[in-house]
């Protein structure tokens, strides 16, 4: 043991030893250097490559212009008390409507009549937590709980005159915030209300065709589908989603008035041109961009020192994982990797997927790009050595949510189309006393161009039926023609068409 400790302590030892630090720092200084290079290098020519393809990388390209108060909708007093009383959002919108909505439950599955029968009893009800028995929903029935129900809305009344006259104006950019220091902390106080808003849109129309007062009902569809296209030059996927959704809300009382014959020839023509400008296809590639030029921020962020990877995985508290402490440490140019893998797979995933020029989607390749990334990133979990080694870290944490974006937008151009197609078959009865043999006989009185099935790029599918109705279809996403058998849900992704038909009388 003596020995071993005048050997350890010796100064021969100590110098070999320093020896051996010098020269593991050396290494360790020319493998980050290098990795630095490389990984540098690597994403310098990669990104020349996707901008010499015309990709926009940067963010700040994504912001919308400013547009004069004069005319920009929410220039407005109630638009911009969104953005400074987010407090007072649950407050709001503690109306009668969402105290009635907690009891009348809609079927979310399949496009059905509105319920007024259910929402005419809970408004009429002086107590507010108990159950509702619907009733049947013939015309009659209906008609006779339109009062309580367009009683109980005049409570919205003011927010409805008030965005109604700002719809007057032609443009619109909403006052947002554009943080570029944290673009995933971006605030949009103003999607949900304008969800809000919509919901309630929706069932005073409904009520007002059951009543006969379709010009009434015309005007507030119009202002539905005003608020869906605000939102439309926001470079967020949650914008366009949110978009999405109010357009399927504002469908619903053009479907019910179509059912029940309660839309004039000049109607049905106004709201046909509000509703073939809609390309959701084409404008999927904005937020899409935007969606991979924040990711592309997001790691220079990190990499100065003033993002933590935590916000980005909306930790409710702070901790320390294992990317955190690697994000800390790793050399420079794995930054840049990271960079260079997230943009590699956004490209692949994205790749095939959606025409916007054909205006077609592909959910076969969909899949296809799915079960490739899923693969690439299965190396381990996304807190994992594994993931950090791979670059995945960025790509694990934001492109699977990306997944089911085309699928929407599918649907949203589904619900455009057949929309319109269905105002063009109205008319045609309207004038010819039933509905056509084919679609054919539409153009180009009645609808021009004729809008094709997104899945299939082939007309719509169609046929009169002997009662003297018709059903109208895509073939969906099962990408199969089931002959106008819709799947367990109205918009199916397993199974069954995508049908625009109407209740049996």
């Amino acid at each position: 043991m003596k020995r071993f400790f005048r050997w350890l302590f010796s100064w021969r030892t100590a110098r070999r030893a320093l020896i051996c630090v010098a020269v593991l720092a050396t290494l360790a200084g020319l493998f980050r250097a290098e990795e630095n290079w490389r990984g540098k290098h690597a994403w310098n020519k990669y990104r020349q490559e996707l901008e010499s393809r015309g990709e926009q990388l940067d963010f700040k390209a994504f912001i919308p212009k400013p547009i004069p108060d004069d005319q920009n909708f929410a220039a407005t007093p109630l638009i911009k008390s969104w953005f400074t009383e987010r407090t007072n959002y649950n407050a709001r919108w503690n109306d009668s409507y969402s105290r009635a909505e907690n009891i009348v439950k809609a079927d979310k599955d399949h496009r059905g009549i509105t319920d007024l029968v259910a929402w005419g009893r809970v408004f009429a009800s002086t107590n507010a937590n108990g159950k509702v028995e619907s009733g049947p929903l013939d015309m009659a029935s209906r008609a006779k709980a339109v009062p309580s129900t367009l009683e109980a809305l005049k409570t919205n009344e003011a927010v409805f005159a008030a965005l109604r006259a700002a719809s007057l104006r032609p443009n619109s950019r909403y006052p947002v915030q554009y943080n570029l220091e944290d673009p995933w902390g971006i605030l949009l106080p103003h999607l949900g209300n304008l969800r809000q808003v919509c919901r309630r849109l929706d069932l005073k129309a409904c009520a007002e065709l059951a009543a006969g007062q379709s010009g009434n009902a015309l005007e507030d569809v119009k202002l539905m589908l005003y608020l869906t296209d605000s939102v439309k030059e926001e470079p967020f996927l949650i914008s366009y989603l949110v978009r999405i959704a109010c357009l399927q809300i504002a469908v619903q009382p053009i479907w019910e008035g179509l059912a029940e014959h309660r839309w004039s020839d000049a109607q049905l023509q106004e709201l046909q041109t509000r509703l073939p400008p809609c390309d959701f296809v084409a404008d999927l590639k904005q937020p899409l961009d935007s969606e991979q030029a924040a990711g592309i921020l997001t790691v220079d962020l990190l990499l100065k020192g003033k993002y933590h990877i935590a916000q980005l995985a909306n930790s409710v508290e702070p901790r320390v994982t294992i990317n955190e402490v690697a994000f800390r440490v790793i050399p420079r140019g794995w930054y840049y990797q990271e960079q260079l893998t997230y943009c590699a797979l956004h490209q692949e995933q994205v790749k095939g997927t959606f025409d916007a020029t054909r205006k077609r989607v592909s959910p076969s390749q969909v899949a296809l790009n799915a079960g490739e990334l899923n693969r690439e990133l299965s190396e381990g979990r996304l807190e994992s050595v594994g993931a950090i080694l791979h670059h995945h870290v960025m790509a694990g944490l934001l492109l699977p949510a990306l997944q089911r974006i085309t699928l929407k937008a599918a649907i949203a151009q589904t619900v455009s189309d057949q929309a319109a197609l269905a105002c063009a078959l109205e008319r045609y009865r309207l004038a010819n006393g039933q509905f056509p043999e084919t679609l054919g006989a539409l153009v180009p009185r009645f609808i021009s161009p004729m809008p094709h099935d997104v899945i299939t790029g082939e007309p719509y599918k169609y046929r009169r039926m002997d009662d003297g109705q018709f059903v109208l279809y895509s073939v969906g996403w099962n990408e199969k023609d089931d002959g106008g058998v819709p799947g367990k849900t109205l918009f199916d992704e397993k199974e069954g068409d995508w049908v625009w038909q109407y209740p049996a009388r």
